[in-house]
């Protein structure tokens, strides 16, 4: 099977849709799912590869946002504390529930005092209808598993509940929804400009050859990101008379470190500092634990974020003031940063930036709706919300169905029968699987159950053995894992699969890493070149 479509290649120089996205991160993507499953002919384009920037580097949280309580984003809040469990129960493969817990010393000046803590869980409690995560509770930290790792003047605390994603694949699945459902979703592929009309809008395409294409679309939709600014000073042409960057955003970079395990438990930990931010360090790929996020000013080129030695030092400090065993700089493992682009509020304190969205449509011409902001936990939302608009626009407002409805992977009944609850569905889920495949390696089969759900089958095809999945790449991941990774979900390099598509890069010495680079540079090339069939959505 041929790889999904890849822009670039077709002799056709137009094609037309009703609704042209531009972007693939979440928003992006959640919004091409939501437009194609109401019926429209959608086209997503996105300069590079799915989630490969903002998407891809948030701290990988389902969560209400505790915090922001503080700042009296209340309806964010409640909007976020709504998603949580409408997510989780769409997709159990890739989100589940995670406890957190705050400690507290009651000699640390810097600390929110304890009737702030219990008012701000009793709020995070109470703003949304809980069926499957546990309420907050207090904690004996000298009892608890969770104070074993602490310094001894944290004795007590308090533990609550969000939820953990695979941001990538969440992103990944999306658009794989989005295009079950007629959407074309392009990547490596850039709208290099985009003339706005009465008529529509009529947009230029730029492929990873470099062949350029014409699109005609009735609407479109500005999900760019940290480019949202940017496109429509820079690229989209108004019509006459009219200015279409309205909008300031603020990029704020946030950073995170990845070290060695700091704690044998399943909870994370919730950390306030000093300086009145806070930090999580959250168990990651079983071998390590994850800390972040800082709060940075950018200015420049999001494409080029990445930490800074400062941040590095500061997450380490503000880690180090809760475990026994301090975190170093000299033990991080990997570093990743993501860009926010927060829609300008005049705060002066990044962290105090809303972290809501806006929608903005405009109407004086062809339809145009610009995202402005926004954070992972409430996509499904904004997205709805975003359909309903272009609905209204193109003056055909139809049903939405997103609420309740499976992500790819996340229908689980043709494996286990009738849902019970996300985290206990999935390890029902790992049984079977091992049930029907004994020949799968433990810790293989709850790997790819993780990353794939009720799509395993597609990986695992009508193997019967190891040696029918092909050769071993790296450890652990095989010939037929990287075919379907090229084929169905516009894996394109080795960063694709390694730091996206998964994190085994994580787990992987250079070498390992090298031969996955070698493999998929051999399948791209013998790859044919897709034809126009592949890529229009006239």
């Amino acid at each position: 099977m041929a790889p999904p479509a890849s822009p670039g290649h077709s002799a056709s120089t137009s094609q037309s849709c009703d609704v042209l996205v531009v972007g693939g991160g979440i928003n992006g993507c959640g919004i091409a799912r939501d437009l194609a499953g109401r019926g429209w002919r959608v086209l997503l384009a996105e300069q590079d590869d799915l989630a490969a920037h903002t998407s891809s580097a948030s701290t990988k949280l389902i969560h209400g946002g505790l915090r922001y309580l503080e700042y009296r984003e209340f309806a964010l809040v409640r909007k976020a504390l709504q998603e949580r469990e409408v997510l989780l129960k769409s997709a159990p493969h890739i989100m589940w529930p995670l406890r957190f817990v705050m400690p507290h010393d009651p000699k640390a000046n810097f600390l929110r005092p304890v009737w702030m803590i219990r008012l701000g869980l009793f709020l995070y409690d109470h703003l949304a209808k809980r069926e499957v995560l546990p309420g907050s509770r207090g904690v004996d930290l000298r009892q608890h598993p969770t104070g074993a790792p602490l310094q001894p003047g944290f004795t007590r605390g308090f533990i609550y509940s969000d939820g953990w994603v695979d941001d990538a694949r969440l992103v990944v699945l999306n658009a794989l929804d989005a295009q079950a459902r007629g959407a074309q979703v392009l990547t490596r592929t850039r709208v290099v400009a985009a003339k706005r009309s009465a008529d529509g809008w009529l947009a230029t395409l730029r492929g990873p050859d470099g062949t350029e294409r014409q699109v005609q679309a009735r609407a479109l939709v500005n999900a760019a990101g940290p480019w949202a600014e940017r496109f429509l000073r820079d690229t989209a042409t108004p019509a006459a008379g009219e200015a279409l960057a309205t909008k300031h955003l603020r990029l704020v970079k946030g950073s995170h470190i990845v070290v060695p395990r700091c704690f044998e438990h399943d909870h994370a930990y919730i950390f306030q500092n000093p300086d009145k931010r806070i930090i999580f360090a959250i168990p990651y790929e079983r071998d390590f634990t994850l800390i972040g996020t800082t709060d940075q000013e950018l200015h420049g080129d999001p494409r080029g974020a990445k930490i800074a030695p400062d941040e590095i030092a500061y997450l380490c400090e503000q880690a180090s003031r809760y475990f026994t065993r301090p975190v170093r700089p000299e033990e991080v493992v990997w570093t990743y940063s993501g860009v926010r682009p927060l829609l300008d509020d005049a705060a002066g304190d990044p962290s105090a930036v809303t972290r809501d969205y806006l929608l903005e449509t405009q109407t004086g011409a062809a339809p145009l709706l610009s995202v402005w902001g926004g954070k992972i936990t409430t996509f499904r939302k904004l997205a709805e919300e975003a359909a309903d608009e272009v609905g209204d626009m193109l003056g055909e407002r139809r049903k939405p169905w997103t609420e309740g409805a499976f992500l790819p992977g996340g229908d689980l009944r043709e494996w286990i029968g009738p849902p019970q609850r996300p985290d206990t569905d999935f390890e029902r889920l790992v049984q079977t699987i091992g049930q029907r495949h004994p020949w799968l390696p433990r810790e293989l089969t709850r790997r790819l159950a993780r990353a794939y759900g009720s799509r395993i089958g597609l990986v695992l095809g009508k193997a019967e053995s190891l040696a029918e999945l092909g050769a071993e790449v790296a450890p652990g991941l095989h010939e037929a894992e990287l075919r379907y990774l090229a084929e169905h979900e516009w894996a394109r390099s080795a960063d694709d699969v390694l730091w996206r598509r998964s994190k085994l890069g994580l787990h992987l010495n250079e070498d390992a890493r090298q031969r996955v680079l070698d493999w998929m540079t051999k399948y791209m090339n013998e790859q044919p070149q897709a034809s126009s069939a592949g890529v229009t959505c006239s």
